[in-house]
C-alpha cells in the first residue's frame, strides 16, 4: 500500500539542492535535476554518509564522501560498487507534487 504525501513548496526547492524531508516517520531527500523533482534514499549504502550533502550530475546523485554515484531514476549505482538506493515514486496533481512511500499493513490500518 502507497501512501502519498504532499511535498511542501515543491518548486521552491528547485534551487536548494539536495534537502532533506520528513513524511510520516521516514526522512527522505528531494532534488530538482534538469527541472525534474525526484526522491530518494537519505543515506548511501556504502558508508552510511548522508545524501543530502552530496551532488547532482549526470542523472545521478554523488555521495559525498567516497563519491559513489546513483541513478536518479533508478537507484542503481554504478556497476563496481554493487549498491544502491531506494527512489521514490513522484506525482503531480493538481500543481502540487506528492511522494509516495509504502506503508505496512498495521501503519495502513490507522493512517
Amino acid at each position: 500500500m502507497v501512501h502519498w504525501y504532499k511535498i511542501e513548496h515543491a518548486e521552491i526547492l528547485k534551487n536548494n539542492g539536495v534537502s532533506e524531508h520528513k513524511f510520516g516517520r521516514k526522512i527522505i531527500c528531494i532534488t530538482w535535476f534538469e527541472n525534474q523533482i525526484y526522491a530518494f534514499s537519505r543515506k548511501c549504502p556504502h558508508a552510511g554518509a548522508m545524501l543530502k550533502n552530496g551532488w547532482c550530475e549526470r542523472g545521478k546523485i554523488i555521495c559525498p564522501f567516497h563519491r559513489h554515484e546513483f541513478d536518479l531514476t533508478t537507484g542503481k549505482g554504478n556497476p563496481e560498487q554493487y549498491n544502491f538506493i531506494h527512489i521514490y515514486p513522484i506525482k503531480m496533481e493538481d500543481d502540487e507534487y506528492f511522494v509516495g512511500l509504502e506503508i505496512g499493513f498495521w501503519q495502513g490500518l490507522f493512517t
